[in-house]
């Protein structure tokens, strides 16, 4: 007993060093295989007939049975830090695979070839149904890319709206850093616009074929439950649950808050400003939507460009507690580490996003608490608990991914082109709501338009080729002026390297 109390006593002290001396430990960021454990408040008992929160949207059962919302109640299961998935039945007859969910791209593919990251994959050759169309497709992501043969076959959904649907597939042939090891998923599901699809936006998405040919609402839902849960859990794997053709009220609390759909091609909202511990960043409001902002499923962390980064980290160091990070922390490269038992999140102040309301002299803001921007990842010798920051740089726009995603439940109302945001069951911790949601706020003091419009793809290479001609005639002018005998050296108004369209290329 005495043993006991002295072990005790020196934990206490340990505890209270970590804390006070601001002292932390960092390992080689390294993301362990594991399960996870997770609560859900959803009430499956529950049926209520269709409703609607005055707006069009869809609540809840559909009374002519082609979705009953309470059957697609935790429908996902997720790999921690790698997306959450879907069981689906492809071909005739069905062959089960999980899928993964991503509103960050429009192909739905699934591999067709062996892949040492994969259990199994569809192979089209026994299915009656499949079609190959002899077109090829080359689909690159930020991490991983495949390749493949698109063809079409017949989808059905165990956990889904009832029915079966003809649809298009990629089916990968080979692939580079797409599959990872560990996962439990064999394809992804892109439920992104038509202009992203590949090889171009003839190949109609998943879900547009599923809107058709079922007539179900053109909106799905999404939830993720995995705040706060560490990697090196065992007991669980982490719930979600998609829900197409409308929302169901059991898996959030309040109000939903909409903002605007920019553009349709990702899901591209307009980021008016942030704040790190109520403390607003003073950036002009286009730094956060340059070159867009968008909500993806598919994105582990909240991606920030670089400047917004920048500015999130300065101010998270100087409103932390601790202040003696490394650098290794910020950039993902190293974990943080406390003794067992210790809470870092009471270091760290909330973030906040906000958003531009559907009235868009207004807007709403978008808060996440620490727990869901440090996060659990694994357990060292059982005596220390180690975190990551949530947060990366981006060089191609703010991306809000599973970070924010899992505090909330999103709504992706296609059919009046907006998204919803509300606060998730799911999205709390010992009772502690782990995010908020407030407003509305005057927009007057940020710009009208914050985006500035998208640069699609073709359009930027167009304008990247017309800016090199242009660089490249000014060079041939500087040139001449350089071998021409009759240039004047000495007068005002030469061109000089400060004032050269060189000096100003786009990077």
């Amino acid at each position: 007993m005495a043993h006991s109390a002295s072990v005790s006593t020196w934990a206490f002290v340990f505890s209270f060093y970590f804390g006070v001396s601001k002292c932390y430990f960092a390992i080689p960021l390294k993301i362990c295989a594991g399960r996870y454990n997770i609560s859900s408040a959803v009430d499956l008992t529950r049926r209520v007939p269709s409703t609607s929160d005055g707006n069009g949207l869809s609540l809840a059962s559909d009374p002519t049975g082609t979705v009953n919302f309470l059957d697609m109640v935790n429908n996902l299961q997720g790999d921690y830090g790698r997306g959450y998935y879907i069981e689906m039945s492809i071909g005739t007859p069905g062959q089960t695979v999980n899928i993964l969910v991503d509103t960050g791209s429009s192909n739905f593919a699934v591999a067709a070839a062996p892949h040492q990251f994969i259990s199994h994959y569809f192979n089209t050759a026994l299915s009656d149904t499949y079609q190959s169309s002899g077109r090829t497709v080359t689909v690159r992501y930020t991490q991983g890319n495949w390749e493949g043969e698109l063809g079409t076959d017949r989808v059905s959904i165990p956990k889904g709206p009832n029915g079966t649907v003809t649809i298009n597939i990629a089916a990968i042939q080979s692939s580079d850093g797409f599959f990872l090891p560990g996962i439990n998923w064999q394809g992804i599901l892109g439920l992104a616009y038509p202009l992203l699809a590949r090889p171009d936006s003839s190949v109609e998405p998943f879900f547009n074929s599923l809107v058709q040919q079922l007539g179900i609402p053109d909106i799905f839902s999404l939830q993720m439950c995995g705040t706060g849960i560490s990697a090196s859990s065992t007991v669980d794997p982490l719930v979600g649950s998609l829900i197409m053709g409308g929302a169901e009220p059991t898996l959030y609390h309040g109000s939903v808050w909409y903002t605007p759909i920019v553009e349709e091609w990702y899901y591209q909202v307009e980021v008016l400003k942030l704040e790190v511990g109520n403390q607003n960043l003073e950036l002009d409001c286009r730094e956060y939507n340059m070159d867009k902002a968008i909500v993806d499923s598919g994105t582990t962390l909240l991606r920030l460009p670089v400047n917004v980064f920048n500015a999130v980290v300065e101010a998270i160091t100087r409103s932390s507690l601790i202040q003696d990070f490394s650098s290794g922390f910020w950039d993902g490269s190293k974990l943080a580490c406390w003794m067992k038992g210790e809470n870092p999140w009471r270091f760290f102040p909330k973030l906040s996003i906000y958003l531009r309301a559907t009235n868009t002299s207004q807007s709403f803001r978008i808060t996440i608490l620490p727990q869901l921007y440090i996060q659990p990842i694994t357990d060292v010798d059982g005596t220390l608990e180690c975190f990551r920051f949530g947060l990366s740089s981006s060089a191609n726009g703010l991306v809000i991914g599973a970070t924010v995603m899992e505090g909330f439940y999103v709504v992706f109302d296609r059919a009046q082109r907006r998204l919803g945001f509300a606060l998730s069951s799911c999205a709390a911790s010992d009772g502690e709501a782990l995010s908020e949601i407030s407003g509305p706020f005057s927009a007057a003091d940020v710009a009208a338009n914050c985006s500035g419009g998208p640069l699609k793809e073709p359009l930027m290479w167009v304008i990247s080729y017309a800016l090199m001609a242009v660089c490249a005639a000014v060079l041939i002018i500087l040139l001449l002026l350089l071998v021409l005998p009759w240039r004047c050296r000495n007068r005002a108004g030469e061109i000089t390297d400060e004032s050269s369209l060189v000096r100003h290329r786009i990077k």
